[in-house]
């Protein structure tokens, strides 16, 4: 009898289970196509639809998605904390010497109306609109039917660094302090770097997952996320100032 209880129980979740299956299916081949086609904009955009189609006609709520009305205001909160926290400690990093030259990133060595652009359109529409939906909202959602909810953050945060493997590949070429801190280190070095920004990014999909569990809003995530990238445009700006 419990073995036909527990059978039960997992035929039941069995559609949901593979459903998340092809929504990840679908993060590798979207992943695969930014790298392709070089991130083009309306690749995020398109994705983001797709993905919560997908998650709508699989029985997802909004509420389950992260994106019902009625948590705004409480994702609004938490977002709003976690831009302060992380443009207090990106001055700090900037007005340091020894830390400024993690800022001094090539892809945004910018002018003030291209670091603008980069900030406040570029970023959030090709990147962090399609990976907050694709990762906080949607693999969320699917995660959350068949697995308690701390299996639902590592897994989803593990997929989340994962993600960042092919955009790292030439991370220590447009980052003069990782250049610098490679020069003359061999291969291997470029691997542990793969692996550093890889964890990295996995730690930061767990503060971000924390955020949008305890806001019950992808709003609260999607803050963060835009502080991690946008103000580190912004902020690299003024560190390549800084630089002469």
């Amino acid at each position: 009898m419990t073995l036909a209880v527990g059978e039960g129980a997992v035929r039941a979740r069995r559609p949901a289970m593979i459903a998340t299956g092809v929504v990840v299916a679908a993060l590798v081949g979207v992943n695969l196509a930014q790298h392709v086609l070089g991130g083009a904009v309306w690749l995020g955009p398109v994705g983001a639809a797709a993905l919560l189609v997908f998650a709508r006609l699989s029985g997802l709520s909004w509420s389950q998605l992260g994106l019902h009305r009625d948590r705004l205001r409480s994702g609004a909160r938490w977002g709003l904390g976690a831009i302060a926290l992380v443009a207090v400690v990106y001055l700090i990093g900037v007005v340091l010497p020894l830390t400024r030259t993690a800022f001094l990133d090539a892809r945004y060595h910018l002018g003030v109306p291209g670091a603008l652009v980069s900030a406040f359109v570029l970023i959030p529409v090709s990147t962090i609109l399609l990976e907050e939906v694709a990762f906080r909202s949607v693999l969320w959602g699917m995660l959350a039917r068949h697995a308690k909810m701390s299996r639902v953050l590592l897994t989803s945060s593990a997929l989340f660094g994962l993600w960042h493997i092919l955009p790292s590949l030439h991370f220590a070429s447009s980052n003069r302090g990782v250049g610098d801190a490679m020069r003359g280190t061999g291969t291997a070095a470029g691997v542990l770097v793969i692996v550093g920004i890889v964890a990295f990014t996995a730690l930061g999909g767990v503060v971000a997952g924390e955020l949008r569990r305890r806001s019950g809003s992808v709003l609260a995530s999607a803050g963060m996320h835009w502080a991690t990238n946008s103000l580190g445009v912004l902020f690299g700006l003024l560190a390549w100032r800084l630089a002469g």
